[in-house]
């Protein structure tokens, strides 16, 4: 079996990204000559052609677009690999935690300062990121913890504990006809001609079909729901971000989402466990989250693994 090398899966990767010899050799600082020789040399190796090359352009076959998937994933978890094995020279290093920066923030508080009083509690130091970001985070030992959401987060591969499970609310402009409604459904919602649900980036990073404009930060989407241009549709804890301008409704038809708490099976420390047992005995009771469209529910499920769900 032939064994490849991370520097070739980098060459292969920048070709691939770039599909353009010169731009690619460019970018990691070597000539075009010994790029595609080694690229070459890389083909020779596996016995396929990667990339179809003519007057017209670079393009990937195949076998190349497979290559590129899995590159990206050896890739990243060599440097997976390289963080935790640094991490592991400094266990009094602070538990890194991600979650995004529109979760809830009773609940984060909540979730930090129950694991402050565990004994032997480890310092946590808050990662702050976009939708859908905590997945890359955890893949790459850049963050140890995430506090995620099930189905729309990607929790593919990594260990989760359940903690909070609860509806949905609409955020629109304030002075939006539906505002002054006690609850709306999804299909009251979905097709409004004047107030398009905006686009999220979907796992594979592209955005799904709709009139509705792409976002990528809580921050571009606080301010086009405020300017009248889009509305949301989120869980009920997440509204903390509300701004003035916003009314949130509930959608009493809307698939229930549960936080949890997730981080890779093969990276379980002290530090992971006391913040997964302080998670599994969180006070829910205590958690303002209003208007809320569903009963919140603590699941009886211990930590488990998951293949995780797509949006």
């Amino acid at each position: 079996m032939e064994t490849l090398e991370t520097r070739e899966l980098r060459y292969f990767t920048a070709v691939a990204e770039e599909l353009h010899f010169g731009r690619a050799a460019e970018r990691l600082g070597i000539a075009q000559p010994p790029l595609s020789r080694a690229i070459q040399q890389l083909e020779r190796r596996l016995g396929v052609r990667l990339f179809d090359r003519d007057r017209s352009g670079v393009a990937l076959t195949e076998a190349g677009r497979v290559l590129q998937e899995e590159a990206g994933l050896a890739l990243t978890a060599v440097e997976a690999a390289v963080r935790r094995t640094r991490h592991a020279a400094t266990p009094s290093r602070p538990l890194r935690l991600a979650t995004k920066a529109g979760a809830s923030h009773e609940l984060l508080r909540m979730l930090l300062e129950a694991t402050a009083g565990a004994p032997g509690a480890p310092a946590i130091e808050v990662v702050l990121c976009e939708v859908g970001e905590q997945a890359g985070l955890l893949r790459t030992g850049a963050a140890d913890a995430a506090v995620m959401h099930r189905p729309v987060d990607d929790l593919a591969g990594f260990e989760t504990q359940e903690i909070l499970t609860e509806g949905q609310v609409m955020i629109v402009p304030a002075g939006h006809p539906l505002a002054s409604r006690d609850r709306v459904t999804l299909a009251e919602v979905a097709h409004l001609p004047d107030l398009p649900m905006a686009r999220w980036p979907q796992l594979d990073g592209t955005y799904p079909d709709g009139p509705g404009p792409e976002v990528r930060t809580q921050s571009q989407l606080a301010q086009l729901v405020a300017l009248g241009l889009t509305l949301l549709v989120i869980p009920a804890s997440s509204r903390a971000w509300q701004w003035p301008q916003h009314a949130a409704i509930p959608v009493t038809d809307a698939t229930a989402i549960t936080t949890v708490l997730a981080w890779p099976p093969h990276a379980r420390s002290s530090a992971v466990e006391a913040l997964r047992e302080a998670a599994a005995a969180l006070p829910l009771d205590e958690l303002d989250s209003q208007p809320a469209p569903a009963a919140q529910s603590r699941s009886a499920l211990a930590s488990t693994s998951t293949s995780g769900a797509k949006r």
